[in-house]
């Protein structure tokens, strides 16, 4: 544990990506087979249960450390890290011990089974034999909040450095649903066949935003068009007449939509898809409902039948990775598309999928006017891609380009304020906005990004000054600031007083321009939910 918690201070404490690398490639050339393993599951997601809710923890490091509930909460609100507030405050252990990653995960597992008194006396004797590091891991291990700045493509990499194998290989194998209960570092990381997984999905291939002229990309006829679709990224696996759902963050998503149950009916083994899930339910002239529709369905362990008929969802396919088992990436996409046409022929009508139609053009000038109708699409812009592209691994800059339309925006009144956590533990960063109806701010959503520091920094000072009420966290402020409210679609929804709700709000820029009276209305916010929603 103390060889992993020197490692993790090297990578949290940097913001340089060679450090980073450096340390966790060293990490992983030096640890044990299973804590590696272990290190490996973490960075990427695959955390253990929680096992104590994160208010017991408070509790009991109160008493432990003897300080009042109300202190602790409030160091917390200040560190912005339960797991480090709780390390910080606990006194010196009385009986250090170095045990390993893999040991105190299996402490953890253990707990599940024990009644409260019994769990606090564990992590009790378990703070006693940590250091300060240690029990801040330890911590997260509890919470089940492992998060710490390494991504799953800078985990590809170390592993890559410190087993001398492909990266795109090892980020093959990330994939899947796989736990350190389920392998082994060697059939993970080192073996030539890293083993037969019939659910496992490929590395997802991701565009950049296109910043420059089209006309950069040189002659048009080297490129293929598509709408960009504002559904969930997914892959279709067919293997072993078995079928497999899987997003594009990693989770497999099949028991939410059990519409592809009946993929291996049509589709032959050794078939995967590259797709967006979409609501398809029939009564939008031939286009794909709205993002708000297929919210419904997204997490659902089960889906219930009325849902299942009023939101059907379909794959709307765009690439096909795998063919009959073999791997089709490394060939030209102007292959692989015409390999997917072909097998869409075939498909009965009935099936839940539809091929993602190509958007045909012969200038720049023009696919651009095309690109202007996409919100009548159901669309978000346009995908670009190279016909002579392979389907890479990971945001690969050159090939695929994902053209937007510029986001709706609005400007609205800031109401409330709460600070953020981490790094920004004590800057007021989350906040709440409004838009007048008749005389009154009608609150509508939330936004947390778009300011630089120094603006942060700015509106937190002001905060402090003119908090007119606490509630909580939160603190009501005097309306006196209006900002720009950037947003990628707007729907109904019950949560806010206005009746309605924004898909991606962020803040385009403060307008120290405007007056507060001068900011939009909530019948401004309807009527562009009745031309785009």
């Amino acid at each position: 544990m103390k060889r992993f918690a020197e490692m993790v201070r090297g990578v949290d404490q940097t913001t340089r990506t060679t450090v980073k690398l450096d340390a966790l490639a060293a990490y992983l050339s030096e640890a044990p087979d299973q804590d590696r393993l272990w290190t490996v599951a973490l960075f990427t997601g695959r955390r253990p249960r929680r096992a104590v809710p994160a208010a017991r923890l408070r509790e009991w490091a109160a008493e432990r450390a003897g300080l009042p509930l109300w202190l602790v909460e409030e160091s917390y609100a200040v560190a912005g890290d339960l797991a480090e507030t709780v390390a910080l405050i606990l006194p010196p252990p009385g009986a250090p011990e170095d045990r390993s990653l893999t040991d105190w995960i299996g402490f953890l597992a253990d707990l599940a089974p024990l009644d409260e008194l019994a769990k606090r006396k564990a992590i009790e004797s378990a703070w006693d034999r940590l250091d300060t590091d240690e029990r801040f891991l330890f911590n997260k291990l509890i919470t089940g909040g492992f998060r710490i700045g390494v991504s799953q493509k800078l985990m590809t990499r170390a592993m890559a450095r410190a087993t001398g194998r492909d990266d795109s290989d090892l980020a093959h194998r990330l994939m899947g649903d796989w736990t350190p209960e389920t392998t082994t570092w060697h059939r993970l990381a080192e073996a030539d066949d890293a083993g037969d997984d019939a659910s496992r999905p490929y590395p997802f291939y991701l565009a950049y935003p296109l910043e420059q002229p089209p006309e950069d990309l040189g002659d048009p006829a080297d490129w293929q068009a598509e709408w960009k679709w504002d559904g969930i990224r997914g892959q279709l696996v067919v293997r072993d007449g078995q079928h497999f759902t899987w997003s594009r963050g990693g989770e497999l998503v099949s028991p939410a939509f059990p519409e592809f149950a009946r993929a291996p009916d049509f589709l032959p083994d050794g078939t995967v898809l590259d797709g967006e899930i979409l609501v398809w339910s029939g009564d939008t002239a031939g286009h794909p409902d709205s993002f708000n529709a297929l919210q419904k369905r997204i997490g659902r362990k089960t889906v219930p039948k009325t849902l299942l008929n009023s939101a059907p969802v379909v794959l709307y396919a765009y690439d096909l990775l795998e063919w009959q088992g073999q791997d089709l990436r490394s060939q030209p996409l102007a292959d692989r598309r015409a390999q997917l046409e072909d097998l869409f022929a075939s498909l009965p009508l009935d099936a839940p999928l539809r091929l993602a139609p190509t958007v045909r053009f012969t200038d720049w000038s023009e696919l651009a006017e095309r690109r202007i109708t996409a919100r009548e699409e159901r669309a978000e812009g346009l995908m670009l891609k190279r016909l002579s592209s392979p389907y890479q691994v990971g945001r690969k800059k050159g090939d695929w380009w994902k053209w937007k339309l510029d986001p709706l925006t609005v400007d609205a009144v800031m109401i409330y304020a709460q600070s953020g956590s981490g790094r920004r533990a004590n800057l007021f960063t989350d906040f709440t906005f409004a838009v007048w109806n008749g005389n009154d701010l009608v609150p509508f959503t939330k936004a947390y990004s778009g300011l630089s520091d120094a603006e942060f920094r700015q509106i937190t000072n002001w905060v402090r000054r003119n908090t007119r009420q606490k509630f909580g966290p939160v603190r009501q402020v005097t309306p006196e600031h209006v900002f720009e409210i950037a947003f990628e679609g707007i729907h109904e929804s019950p949560r806010h007083k206005s009746g309605l709700a924004l898909r991606f709000p962020r803040m385009a820029r403060w307008r120290h321009d405007k007056p507060v009276q001068e900011a939009n209305t909530l019948d401004d916010l309807r009527a562009i939910l009745a031309q785009y929603g």
